[in-house]
């Protein structure tokens, strides 16, 4: 039986309020976030991601109250990452509302936090965020061709991505959302090399993030190895709707819900 591919709009959530930039600068309003996400799950989105790009305490406590009005209005299942660093931040943001938590720096610092994450919740609401970018003049090269980076993707850790997302796997999480830090907010298309790469390297679904611009976009990414496609911007501001999106897929003979 051939899985559905998941259409997944993201939000970048800054003090309550959801954000969207180039390469994570030059932020512009999007709106609020429960609203958005309430018009996504009326647009036919299969989940929503949300992002906490500031993550300070005082933005977290915003960030809970944002899920928790999510999910009393929204019945798709609700990622939240940004921020957090231990079981205990997992466990209080699965207890507001999320269904999946997304660790992203402090699984780099920390590995086994993967696995006790795993341990205590299931793989399944465990999702590995990794910034990956091409390793260039300014950078040591890694076997795949592309690093981890941190930071929005301004620092880099010389950390192999395709390896990263390998050994993540192992030690328990259950998604991979594959961000492209050289495409994201683009609109140029995904990053089909990576999406390859990383396909190649695990069994989990891999969601397909950064670069989205027009819906000609999604299907090459399906076909690069995406189980999901992720866009932000597009959906925000309204160049795209979800639905469309679903039949250009349904178009190239990939199956949506």
């Amino acid at each position: 039986m051939t899985v559905a591919v998941r259409v997944i709009p993201c939000l970048d959530v800054d003090a309550g309020r959801v954000v969207k930039g180039v390469n994570f600068e030059n932020l512009r309003d999007a709106g609020d976030p429960v609203e958005l996400a309430a018009r996504y799950d009326a647009e036919g989105a299969d989940e929503l991601t949300f992002l906490d790009i500031t993550a300070s305490s005082g933005g977290r406590d915003t960030m809970y109250d944002v899920v928790r009005r999510t999910a009393e209005q929204v019945f798709i299942p609700l990622t939240v990452g940004g921020g957090v660093r231990s079981v205990s931040d997992v466990d209080a943001l699965l207890r507001a509302g999320a269904d999946k938590v997304s660790l992203n720096t402090a699984a780099i610092a920390r590995q086994e936090l993967l696995r006790e994450a795993a341990v205590q919740f299931g793989s399944q609401c465990v999702v590995l965020s990794v910034d990956a970018r091409r390793t260039g003049q300014d950078t040591a090269p890694t076997p795949s061709g592309f690093e981890v980076t941190t930071h929005g993707g301004r620092r880099g850790t010389g950390i192999d991505a395709v390896d990263w997302a390998r050994r993540a796997t192992e030690l328990g999480a259950g998604e991979i959302l594959l961000n492209s830090m050289d495409a994201d907010g683009t609109e140029a298309g995904f990053d089909l090399e990576l999406i390859r790469l990383v396909r190649a390297a695990v069994t989990v679904p891999v969601i397909a993030s950064g670069g989205a611009g027009k819906l000609a976009h999604f299907a090459p990414a399906v076909d690069a190895g995406a189980d999901a496609v992720l866009a932000a911007s597009v959906f925000h501001f309204g160049a795209l709707r979800v639905g469309e999106v679903k039949e250009a897929l349904r178009a190239a003979g990939h199956p949506v819900r």
